[in-house]
Formats: structure tokens, sequence, C-alpha cells
């Protein structure tokens, strides 16, 4: 800690509050962190609820607890506000891809025989503001998990192939869904015939759901109700009731009956508070994002007491070429 207290729970939370008014700071928290952290936030919500809301804050000051391509996010849209993390964690997905990976695609596509030119990327959100940027040069936008079905509709008017980054898994369920071709750089398939080309990068934890726990359940629970990520392989996604993204099986399941047992298929964290009963996680093993739940309370406090001694380190800054760039790839799924 900054300070020299050791303080409990309570304290600490008593003394966020005190800290969070004092200096005019807005504490956003996504759906995946841990409870003690969640439980502080002014908003909490997905990355593009988040962003949006953080970019409507009229705070100078912005805390914000997630990983770090959603804190780049909101400094790129809102390049006015001082932007904080307690702990600018990486998400497993975004580290998949970089720069120098995004161009070595676009360059393996090119010896395959699909021209640059004929490239339209798109990129999740799940993503560094370096990729975004290089999405937003070749004309491409960002998406997000609940919106990705449309960015593709609409990035397929132009008669480009779509090159979707970082995640196949998302790329592939909405290939599927719009009874498109898909193909998996680097996997044996021929880009040339393919609608979206997928870059091989995955989510660590909706990854390990497998169709072998949708079984389990059905069979345990006759008439469950599956609901699974579209992070989540494709044949778990086929096999599933409902797929959507974090905002839309918050909502599904609220507007189910409280009878109906449900297993979903995402992260623990929100699995866990979305209600007591007759609701499974998906999964044997613990889906627990470990990114996500690096940051806690103390890291929450020292980062407010942080600003308090104007001591701050852990604040988020994107160049400005790289921030003008990504800005137009965010703003193309904005307009939309």
């Amino acid at each position: 800690m900054y300070g020299e207290m050791v303080l409990n729970k309570d304290e600490l939370k008593s003394e966020i509050d005190r800290l969070k008014k004092k200096h005019k700071v807005t504490i956003v928290a996504h759906f995946y962190q841990r409870d003690e952290v969640f439980e502080m936030a002014d908003y909490s919500g997905d990355s593009l609820q988040l962003a949006q809301l953080a970019r409507d804050d009229e705070n100078p000051f912005l805390i914000f607890c997630g990983v770090g391509f959603m804190g780049e996010s909101v400094k790129i849209l809102s390049p006015q506000k001082r932007v904080l993390m307690p702990k600018i964690a990486c998400c497993a997905m975004a580290r998949m891809i970089d720069k120098p990976y995004y161009l070595e695609n676009v360059e393996i596509l090119e010896k395959s025989g699909v021209k640059k030119e004929d490239i339209l990327p798109i990129t999740y959100i799940n993503s560094s503001a370096e990729v975004k940027a290089e999405v937003g040069k070749m004309g491409g936008m960002v998406c997000t998990s609940s919106n990705a079905k449309k960015i593709i509709e609409k990035g397929l008017k132009s008669g480009k192939k779509i090159l979707f980054v970082p995640d196949k898994q998302l790329g592939q369920n909405v290939a599927l869904m719009m009874g498109l071709k898909s193909c998996v750089i680097g996997e044996d398939c021929d880009p040339k015939e393919a609608d979206i080309i997928c870059y091989n990068g995955f989510c660590s934890v909706h990854q390990l759901f497998e169709v072998s726990d949708i079984e389990f359940y059905r069979k345990k629970y006759p008439g469950i109700k599956i609901i699974t990520h579209p992070e989540c392989p494709p044949e778990v996604c086929q096999a599933s009731d409902f797929v959507g993204s974090t905002s839309q099986i918050i909502k599904y399941i609220k507007e189910l009956p409280k009878e109906q047992k449900v297993a979903v298929g995402t992260e623990f964290n929100l699995v866990n508070r979305l209600r007591k009963e007759n609701t499974f996680v998906l999964s044997s093993t613990k889906p627990e994002c470990p990114t996500m739940n690096e940051t806690t309370l103390e890291d929450l406090y020292n980062t407010l007491v942080a600003i308090d001694e104007d001591k701050i380190v852990t604040e988020i800054q994107v160049d400005e070429d790289v921030a003008k760039w990504a800005k137009i790839a965010l703003d193309r799924m904005f307009e939309f």
C-alpha cells in the first residue's frame, strides 16, 4: 500500500468512497471482476457499455477495473479524461495478436492469393489499440460480441473478404449463424474460398467449455436451458439453447421463470451473481478469468491514494497516431 495503515475490508470500502468523492473519480468495473471490486463501481457492464458510459461521464478521473484494452478504448474515446487502472492486466486473447502478427497474417493471405485491397479487417474489441489502429488504416472496424453479426453484415456489403481478428471462435460462430464459409489462418482450409477469414486466437476461459459439459447437464436435468457466449467453440454454441454476449446473457436469464434451470458457459464471477436459484456453471472446473481477477480491493484503494498523493503510476496513455486510427475504427462501429 502507499499509506502506512493496514485496513480491513470495510475500512477500505469507506476510504475508497471518501477518496472517490474528494477527487471526483468515477469507478467502472467489468462484469467479470471479483465481487469486492464489482460492488464498488459506479458503473458496471461489458466492454462496450463501459466505454460508452465512461465517454459520457463528466468526472476528470476514471478508474477502470478490467483489462488493458478496455482502459485504452476509454482513453481513445475520451482523450481529455485521465484514465487509471488499479492493475493493467492484459487479456490473454488480446495478447495473442499485436501489430507485427497482424501484418504477418495479412501477408500470409496475400501469399495465398487474397489481395490486400480485397480484405476488410474487423477486430473484436478485445484487442490492443495498435491492432485497432492497423484495422482502421485498412478501412476496417471494431465490433463486440453483441454486434459482431451486424458489423460483419455491413462489412460484406463492400464485396471484400472479412479478416476477423483475434477470436476465431466468434468469427466462426457468426459465419455459421449467417450461413457463410469461414477459414482459420494456419489451419487446413483455403482462404480464397472463405467469406470470413479468422485469425487463430481464442479466449482461454471460453475455450474450455465442451459439448460433454452440455450432455452432462441435459442428462442430469432434463429441460435445462444451455446458455453460452459466442467466444465458446462452435460445436458448443451449436448445441446451446441461447448464445449471446454478456449483456444479452444477463437479459435472457432475467426474463426466464425462476424455476427454469440454466447452465451458463461463461466467466465464473458473472455466473455466480446472475441469480441464486437453478443456475449452474457449465463446467466441472471453475472458469475464472485470471487477468480479470488480478484487481483487488487493495489495488483500487491504492490507486485512489496515488491520486490523493499525486503519485500516479498506472495511468493509461496511448500514442497520438495510434489513438487517431484506433478511434476511426471505433467510430465506424458507433456510426453504424
